[in-house]
């Protein structure tokens, strides 16, 4: 399996994404500039947190036009795996790939700390190795993280369990606690907190480990029956 790590002007958690996949999983991991116009090599393509082009605008609003970002929607479209952190959570929203947008945190300042999550939905590609409601540490590190959509959005996404993970304690008024949402295929996948920051015992939590032992193991298990067939 094969993963590409996007990076931006502005992205400052790529080389976390690239070492929590070489460390984790021991799978080719590449860093791709948002100017690439081909991801077809690629299995799994990581929108990696950061500033962005600095937050100009809207966060994660240039971005959603850079070359590469067309890429990420092919890739979305055949079925391969993306999954955006942080900033990239705002990309993907921004880029029209999830539901929702993000807005300043409602306390108007910058909360980085660790935070409990639920695991709402552990059917995803990216959730597999977690169980139904587990909770789960992962940090947090955003001023723009305050989670929101429409009551119609909101009900669409409850109905189809679009709902990925909720903080148990929201720290940014996100609508109904959430902290991560996925497309309705649930190949897309965006969360405000770092699961790359909880992929080793040393940084304070493993937890987020599994969210990259889920993405291999759900690829190989699909590609295991593909052989079969």
């Amino acid at each position: 399996m094969k993963f590409a790590v996007l990076v931006f002007p502005g992205s400052n958690c790529d080389i976390d994404c690239y070492k929590a996949v070489e460390d984790s999983l021991g799978e080719p991991v590449d860093y791709v500039w948002h100017t690439a116009t081909d991801l077809s090599a690629y299995d799994c393509i990581l929108v990696p947190g950061g500033f962005s082009y600095g937050d100009y605008l809207r966060c994660g609003a240039i971005s959603s036009f850079a070359p590469v970002m067309a890429e990420v929607a092919k890739a979305a479209e055949q079925g391969k795996y993306v999954l955006g952190i942080c900033n990239g959570f705002q990309i993907l929203t921004e880029a029209g790939l999830l539901p929702g947008a993000l807005r300043r945190n409602m306390s108007m300042k910058f909360r980085c700390h660790d935070t409990v999550l639920k695991v709402v939905n552990n059917e995803t590609p990216f959730t597999i190795d977690y169980a139904k409601d587990e909770e789960i540490i992962i940090p947090i590190a955003h001023g723009e993280g305050n989670y929101y959509c429409d009551d119609e959005t909101l009900a669409e996404l409850k109905a189809n369990n679009q709902i990925v993970f909720t903080y148990s304690d929201n720290p940014n008024g996100s609508v109904a606690d959430i902290a991560g949402v996925s497309n309705v295929q649930g190949n897309v996948v965006g969360m405000m907190p770092h699961p790359e920051r909880a992929a080793n015992s040393l940084l304070g939590s493993e937890d987020g480990k599994r969210m990259f032992t889920s993405i291999l193991k759900t690829w190989r298990d699909r590609h295991d029956a593909a052989s079969i067939r």
